[in-house]
């Protein structure tokens, strides 16, 4: 089985490579890029597996991607992973609708339980 692809969309470059290098160790392919404009044009080409989305971003924001995302047939059932400062609470609503498969508050989760919580979703 080839391993999956992740796909991060983050514009804290130090916070991107650190989820990066922590999936390339376990086995993903990983693709990145800083908002959410580069984002969809990645996803289209890379077509990931997993994302894993940032919301407060220049050029386009996380949950203004996301709609975009899920017009398109090769991106309306993408998993899709929120990672965030913000509290879920301070989320957009709009997220709900748009099909998240859960909500990671960046501080408060590790690297590892961040990769654990991916190989979860993708084994669903």
């Amino acid at each position: 089985m080839s391993m999956a692809k992740v796909a991060i969309v983050e514009d804290d470059m130090a916070i991107s490579q650190m989820y990066r290098l922590k999936f390339e160790t376990e086995g993903y392919t990983v693709q990145t890029a800083d908002n959410g404009k580069l984002g969809l044009e990645l996803v289209e080409e890379f077509k990931p597996d997993i994302i894993l989305l940032d919301l407060m971003m220049p050029e386009m924001t996380g949950d203004q991607m996301l709609a975009e995302l899920r017009k398109k047939s090769w991106g309306k059932d993408i998993t899709v992973i929120i990672l965030t400062n913000m509290g879920e609470e301070e989320a957009p609503k709009s997220l709900r609708e748009l099909g998240v498969h859960s909500f990671i508050v960046k501080a408060e989760m590790t690297p590892r339980q961040v990769a654990e919580r991916v190989k979860q979703a993708l084994a669903e």
